[in-house]
Parts: structure tokens; sequence; C-alpha cells
């Protein structure tokens, strides 16, 4: 029963992720609550085991049918992939506990702001001239890298926000650039989890399998019903992340 309630939230978090990001605000809290004795970091690792495959999946489903600008994601995600090993790091010396009243605050502002600019992320059209976007997402990457790697909640989202606000991609677009740097940022965690023997492979591999079918479907109705729908679950994300991070923050 307990593999088959964490494998069905395996499938949602893949579908989720695969559209806006936000997978681990399903199956985090699934192997938490499942799992209540076990290690944080090895169910964190677990997590970033499973869905590090169906991130490179929608990954490479969207890079069939969108036209991924590579010469500024390339670099941005190796400055990503950089940004998460120091974030990592810096976990192991400093505390993130400061970041979690800041964070329901950050994302209720991310919501307000998407909720006033009705046209906010509906045309796809990239602002920056071709040397100043490979620096700008550079920036993004490093620093939502960074993020990821010392506390990580809403980091899909956070991608998408700012691949909108600063690049002037629409959702669409803003999704499937945040899924490449996603890959790289979850390759870097999974990395020094694995060293530290912090993943339960026996488990992580029938949730990698529901976390790639999850995000086959979710990247098919991506595509399918275009921006304004990923715009929807965006908003969506985000308000399930800030109730979820307030009460955290606030009340737990």
């Amino acid at each position: 029963m307990e593999w088959f309630v964490v494998t069905l939230a395996s499938l949602l978090a893949g579908f989720v992720d695969a559209i806006v990001g936000g997978g681990g605000l399903v199956l985090l809290p699934a192997l938490f609550a499942t799992f209540a004795t076990t290690a944080p970091a090895t169910l964190m690792g677990t997590n970033k085991a499973a869905a590090v495959w169906g991130t490179a999946i929608a990954s490479w489903q969207y890079s069939r049918r969108v036209q991924v600008r590579w010469s500024a994601l390339l670099p941005a995600s190796l400055a990503g992939f950089v940004g998460a090993f120091a974030g990592a790091w810096a976990v192991t010396v400093l505390s993130p506990d400061f970041l979690r009243k800041l964070l329901p605050l950050i994302l209720l502002a991310v919501l307000a702001y998407t909720l006033m600019k009705k046209d906010l992320g509906r045309h796809h059209a990239p602002r920056l001239a071709a040397q100043r976007e490979c620096w700008a997402a550079s920036l993004i990457g490093a620093g939502i890298g960074f993020y990821d790697g010392f506390f990580g909640p809403g980091t899909g989202s956070f991608f998408v926000f700012l691949f909108v606000r600063v690049l002037g991609y629409d959702f669409l677009n803003a999704s499937v650039s945040a899924k490449v740097l996603n890959v790289a940022t979850n390759v870097a965690a999974l990395i020094l989890f694995s060293v530290k023997g912090h993943v339960w492979w026996h488990l992580a591999v029938p949730l990698a399998v529901a976390n790639v079918l999850g995000s086959l479907l979710g990247t098919w109705m991506a595509l399918r019903h275009g921006a304004g729908f990923v715009r929807g679950i965006f908003m969506a994300v985000v308000s399930a992340l800030i109730l979820k991070t307030g009460y955290d923050a606030f009340i737990r």
C-alpha cells in the first residue's frame, strides 16, 4: 500500500512538473508522510532520483515541438548546475530556516504580479539581444540554482516567472526553458545525495517510471492547450505553494 501511494504521487508530480514545475509539492509530502521515520535527506535524494527523469523526458518532448533557445539555455544550465552545487554546500554550513517565513511572502508577490498583469506571458516576445539574453539566463540559472540546492520549494515556478518577466517569454516557452535548467539543478543535487548514500534506489526506480508517465501526459496537455493553459496551472501551483509554505512557516 505504501508503494502504491507514493507511486501514484510520483505520477501526479510528473504531470504537474511537466506543465509548470512544482512536482516536489506533490511527491515530497507523500514521501515524508509515508516514511515518517526516515532521514529527510534520504527522502529528498529519492525524490530527486525520480524527478530528474520526468523532467529530462519533458525537456526532450518539448524540444521536439518548441523552438528552444539553446544559445542562452546551455550556458544557463551550466550556471544552474554550479549554483545548485554551491547551494547544497552552503546548506551544510548555514541554516535555511530564515527562508521559511520569507518564501510565502515572495510567492504571494509573484502571484499578485501575475494576476495584475493580465497579458503577462501570453505572447512570446523575447526582448533581449542574444548576448544579453545569455547573460541574463545564466544569472537566473545561477541564482535559482543556488536556491534549489540550498532550500528548493518553488524552484520551477521561480524559473518560469523570471523567464517570462525578464526575458519576455510566454508561459509555454518559459516552462520549456525551466525544464532544461531544472534537469541541470536536479542532476547536481542527485550527485551529492548519491555520493552521501541518501537515495533509496529500490524505490526510486518505480517512482521514476511513474514520474515519466505523468510527465508525458503533462507535456502533451501543455503543448495541446498552449500558454494560457500553462499560465492557469502556474497560478494554481503558486497558490498551493503559498498555502503549503505559509503553513510550514507560521502554523506548524
